[in-house]
């Protein structure tokens, strides 16, 4: 199995990913049987249901040191210490400490998480990784898009993030988000090569937000492990920064869909993502700024 890098913008150095779970993801994907045994062991909503019920009841305590010594989880932001927590997803769902995601200005990253922008992407192309077969449309399950071109970006999340997300800009939202039932497929590299078509297979919700530079949408996409996407805002105006929702124990990804060149996104950015590269980012950290 590759080891899996991106760029850390705060430092700005190439960074080795600390994949939870590695051996099982590459029993998963990379191996005939776990192929095989895929739908019923980790594409199952009984199975992710399972792991859910045990890591909200007490028992997943002992679980929480495990998680917090991982390199980037920064247990130290966390609002409680870490034995307050009464389970696993407890503290993974947890709230930070004031200060600890200020504010950037312009357009800010919805979540913590590994960041790659697809400018200028068609919506009856496929999307967005090599050998996928389903589109933009597919993903969105919006078949009367106000734009048929659109900047995307896509914030993969792992489980030392912070799993709450947040608008990236002030915005009114008119309806409840759109649930789209799926699979439960993981977000990891190591799963996308084997299985490019998750953002357009796996559950999501997909919220139309309106702004004055248009129509856009964040889609909150569910993975193995995470048989829940919660949403804690209210119908409205909503403020930049606001918080959105958060998601259970496992990993996902939040992906922004904006009409194409109305967000002109930061050059150090669309480098890495040319290259190839994910940039580690913050919630609330600018990513752009509107044209």
């Amino acid at each position: 199995m590759n080891p899996i890098q991106f760029i850390d913008r705060a430092t700005g150095k190439r960074v080795t990913e600390t994949v939870m779970g590695d051996k099982a993801l590459a029993f998963a994907y990379e191996t005939l049987l776990g192929r095989t045994l895929w739908p019923v062991l980790f594409g199952s909503r009984l199975v992710s249901a399972v792991l859910g019920r045990y890591y909200d009841s007490p028992r997943s305590r002992a679980a929480i040191s495990a998680l917090a010594r991982l390199p980037g989880c920064a247990p130290e932001e966390a609002e409680l210490p870490l034995d307050a927590y009464a389970s696993f997803n407890a503290f993974f769902t947890r709230r930070l400490k004031p200060g600890a995601r200020p504010l950037g200005d312009g357009v800010t990253s919805p979540a913590d998480g590994r960041l790659t922008i697809y400018p200028d992407a068609s919506l009856d192309l496929p999307f967005p990784l090599k050998g996928t077969r389903r589109t933009l449309r597919d993903v969105l399950a919006e078949p009367d898009a106000a734009a048929e071109r659109l900047d995307i970006v896509v914030v993969r999340l792992a489980p030392v993030d912070y799993h709450r997300f947040h608008f990236p800009f002030a915005c009114t939202v008119s309806e409840a988000p759109r649930i789209i039932p799926g699979q439960y497929h993981s977000v990891n590299p190591i799963a996308l090569i084997r299985h490019p078509d998750v953002y357009a297979d796996n559950e999501r919700q997909v919220t139309r937000c309106r702004t004055p530079f248009g129509t856009c949408y964040m889609i909150e996409v569910g993975a193995f492990g995470v048989g829940t996407i919660r949403q804690t805002f209210s119908l409205g105006a909503q403020a930049k920064g606001g918080e959105k929702g958060y998601f259970k124990f496992g990993g996902s990804t939040v992906i922004l869909a904006s009409p194409a060149g109305k967000i002109v996104f930061d050059a150090d950015l669309l480098d890495n993502s040319r290259k190839g590269l994910e940039t580690r980012v913050m919630a609330r950290e600018r990513i752009g700024a509107c044209e």
